[in-house]
């Protein structure tokens, strides 16, 4: 029985014909139902991931089956009923229009034929999945573009993982190519400071801009992962498209978990001092989300609004993600014709 899968095979008249170029655009996941079968499946997945939980294993097994996969699973089904839509989870929704809307600005830019496909570092369609149907249009060439603008071990290396663990399972390796990050992409700001724009030209301006990452443990960021930098540097470039002075803006980290002191400051934490210190208006930007999801839907529109007008707070406005809005797939399309130099030509 042989160690790698089978390959497509090979025409001989087909030699010297164009092969198309793979484009897998990867996104976290989501899990397939808001239930706690569901979630009780996703949740292993991820949460077993060294990359995520970086603890001696068998420890973290015990805790990790013993306690968190018996209660978590089903609090969590029951947050993501909140903003389950009729199409799905809304994270699955908004990245597959996004690759759609990629692969139509890509094959305008590309003088050469193009194939992408979307992969989910956890759940469906999987990183795999993706990867095979790549695989059967013929592409040989292969360039992976995780949708997380500022690079983290928890997220952008641990999507190369899943890449890197697919292809040596692979009997013909295809050329290879990584985005690593593209948290000061003149375009991808140009599209954050576009959706603040867009609001606050109809509505008005807050009296504070609050821009929320996801969080790292700190222990992270001390052993050299750089994402909290690369999200400070986001709001700072943005920051300065909106002219805002520094009073304006903060930056804040969400989605804590566990017991362990984590970068900070905490997002639900700030939007309690700031009303409480005052501030009545207050926008919410999370710039380190390509799509919307659980962790800014509920968390942050829902959760942590309650949170600031108790404390006194009067207008919360959630700026959403940039999903599937046109400069967003541009930006994307224009990325990836970067990294493509010498691999296809541009039209």
């Amino acid at each position: 029985m042989s160690l790698f899968s089978p390959e497509p095979r090979f025409d001989l008249d087909d030699h010297g014909a164009p092969t198309p170029v793979g484009v897998l655009l990867a996104n976290l996941g989501t899990p397939d139902a808001p239930t706690p079968g569901a979630l009780r499946r996703y949740l292993k997945q991820f949460l077993w991931d060294p990359r995520v939980v970086e603890q001696p294993r068998i420890k973290w097994w015990l805790i990790l089956h013993l306690f968190i996969l018996t209660t978590r699973p089903r609090k969590s089904a029951a947050l993501y009923r909140k903003i389950w839509t009729e199409a799905g989870s809304p994270l699955i929704v908004f990245s597959h229009r996004l690759a759609d809307a990629v692969s139509k600005r890509l094959s305008e830019r590309i003088d050469a034929p193009t194939r992408l496909a979307l992969g989910m570092r956890y759940g469906q369609p999987s990183i795999a999945h993706a990867l095979a149907e790549l695989r059967r249009a013929g592409c040989r060439r292969l360039l992976c573009l995780p949708l997380y603008p500022q690079y983290s071990a928890t997220t952008t290396a641990s999507t190369f993982d899943a890449l890197f663990a697919e292809l040596s399972t692979w009997r013909a390796i295809p050329e290879l190519r990584t985005v690593r990050q593209y948290h000061d992409e003149p375009g991808y700001i140009d599209a954050l400071t576009a959706s603040i724009r867009e609001l606050w030209d109809r509505e008005g301006e807050p009296d504070k801009l609050l821009f929320s990452f996801h969080g790292i443990p700190l222990r992270y960021f001390e052993a050299g992962d750089p994402y909290p930098c690369q999200c400070r540097e986001t709001a700072r470039l943005v920051a300065e498209r909106l002219a805002l002075a520094s009073e304006r803006y903060r930056v804040s980290f969400q989605s804590i978990f566990g017991r362990e002191k984590w970068v900070e400051p905490a997002t639900d934490a700030m939007l309690v001092s700031l009303a409480r210190e005052g501030t009545r208006r207050v926008d919410v930007l999370c710039p380190g989300f390509a799509a919307d999801c659980l962790e800014t839907l509920e968390e942050i529109d829902q959760l942590n609004r309650e949170l600031f007008t108790r404390a006194g707070g009067e207008r919360f406005r959630y700026i959403p993600c940039l999903n599937d809005r046109p400069d967003h797939a541009a930006m994307l399309a224009g990325l990836l014709e970067q990294h493509l130099g010498g691999w296809a030509v541009s039209s």
